[in-house]
């Protein structure tokens, strides 16, 4: 269906990170050179050391070295200490100021999704996304900018994407958003109506499962977040494509969908997705479908 964001043609990024990795202390290098196939990967929510692991070894295969970048040249291409960065790799409670992570970014030379969840790890403690405010939570006046749409379907979802509020047209084409509870990327992922409306079901479910893994980056212990990821786990093609290759997408937007609504039109429609994500309200995103 439609997208609380979306950038098509956007560069994707993978994060690779071994399960079985419990090294500890100083963090030697491993071993075996060879990096491990996808399946054989988790992504460790709220887990920095596995994050920088993860993103040490994709890395490695930017630069075409077939295995992950040493810590020695993570650390030279800071300009810190060796110990310093294993001290970072291993958990240890190291400073880190926005400058550093910037320095940190750029030797791991991390996409833009990536460097948006690093820098998240630092302001993640002063984030007011969990404040509350007046009018309703925050949500009073941005309910009434969804109502005055009357030109286009738009809704408004929270960090969990859950429905807070949709227009007429919104709920003419998509009559689920009208049921209590009612939740985007649960309907996404595990609505088999979905895969019938979503034109390349897969390849947006795909697209969803990285922001997903985002969310929980942010919110690793958000129950809302953990309660679609179980959900996902059942899903037997879903689970599949959770674990094929971990990828993270902090936020798209403009992304292109092909819809087949036969109760709205006999014909494919095409649509953008135009996202707004309101200040004060951290999480929350405006977003109205338009022409393609």
């Amino acid at each position: 269906m439609l997208t609380s964001e979306g950038v098509d043609g956007a560069p994707d990024y993978c994060l690779f990170v071994a399960s079985q990795n419990t090294d500890g202390g100083a963090m030697p290098e491993s071993s075996n050179p060879d990096i491990p196939e996808p399946a054989e990967f988790q992504l460790e929510f709220a887990d920095l050391p596995h994050l920088l692991r993860a993103w040490r070894a994709e890395a490695g295969i930017r630069l075409g070295r077939g295995k992950a970048l040493p810590q020695k040249e993570v650390a030279q291409r800071m300009g810190v200490s060796e110990r310093w960065y294993r001290a970072l790799e291993s958990g240890a409670q190291v400073p880190l100021t926005l400058d550093t992570l910037t320095l940190l970014a750029d030797a791991l030379a991390l996409g833009p999704d990536e460097r948006t969840a690093l820098y998240w790890y630092r302001l993640a403690e002063v984030s007011d996304e969990k404040q509350s405010v007046e009018d309703g939570g925050g949500f009073g006046r941005l309910k009434d900018l969804v109502d005055a749409q009357t030109t286009f379907p738009a809704y408004l979802i929270d960090h969990a994407w859950n429905v807070i509020a949709y227009n007429p047209l919104m709920a003419q084409w998509f009559p689920w958003v009208r049921e209590p509870e009612a939740n985007l990327m649960r309907w996404v992922l595990q609505d088999p109506e979905s895969r019938e409306q979503i034109v390349d079901w897969k390849k947006q479910a795909v697209l969803y499962l990285a922001q997903l893994r985002f969310a929980l980056f942010r919110s690793p212990d958000d129950p809302t977040l953990n309660a679609l990821l179980t959900g996902v786990q059942h899903e037997p093609v879903c689970r599949e494509l959770w674990n094929a290759g971990p990828r993270i997408i902090a936020f798209r937007q403009g992304g292109r969908f092909r819809l087949t609504l036969p109760h709205i039109s006999q014909t494919e429609l095409v649509v953008t997705a135009q996202v707004l994500l309101p200040a004060y309200r951290p999480g929350a995103r405006f977003v109205a479908l338009m022409p393609a």
